[in-house]
């Protein structure tokens, strides 16, 4: 991406908004939803994120109805990859824990765990089906076509 000073808002709009749009789907579904690398999930959450901010910004120069239609949309899929990614991080900081108890503390790090590790596998379901949402709503494909009419 090159932006200039020059450049007309709608064009850098466009650039921004295709670029923050490709970065949310290029990891492959699968690594997404994999619990035992977590780092698919956050990677495609920072990416929701940073598009949901770039639609914000540029939101005056996008068809109004699309643009809303399109950020909540957005919003839906970085609220599921939110929730499965908080599940990771706490998860995460419990096995760190574990490692520092014993006994009966020990004992109830592990029941919040298998407790975290099933709300986890909840919020992997929600995720799923939230991605399945995007790819059969074309949402790539939408936010494309989204950013071509910003620059026109």
């Amino acid at each position: 991406m090159t932006l200039t000073a020059e450049q007309p808002y709608g064009r850098a709009a466009a650039e921004i908004i295709a670029e923050r749009a490709a970065g949310v789907f290029v990891l492959p579904r699968r690594e997404v939803l994999d619990i035992e690398e977590i780092e698919g999930v956050h990677a495609m959450r920072v990416a929701t994120r940073r598009l949901r901010a770039a639609l914000e910004v540029f939101q005056p120069c996008l068809p109004a109805r699309r643009g809303r239609c399109v950020l909540g949309e957005v919003k839906e899929l970085a609220d599921a990859l939110g929730e499965r990614r908080d599940r990771d991080v706490q998860l995460e900081l419990l096995t760190r824990l574990l490692a520092k108890t014993a006994g009966a503390e020990r004992h109830a790090v592990e029941l919040l765990a298998e407790e975290l590790r099933s709300e986890q596998a909840e919020a992997n379901v929600t995720l799923g089906k939230a991605l399945h949402r995007a790819k059969r709503m074309h949402l790539s494909r939408r936010l494309a076509d989204l950013a071509q009419r910003a620059s026109s």
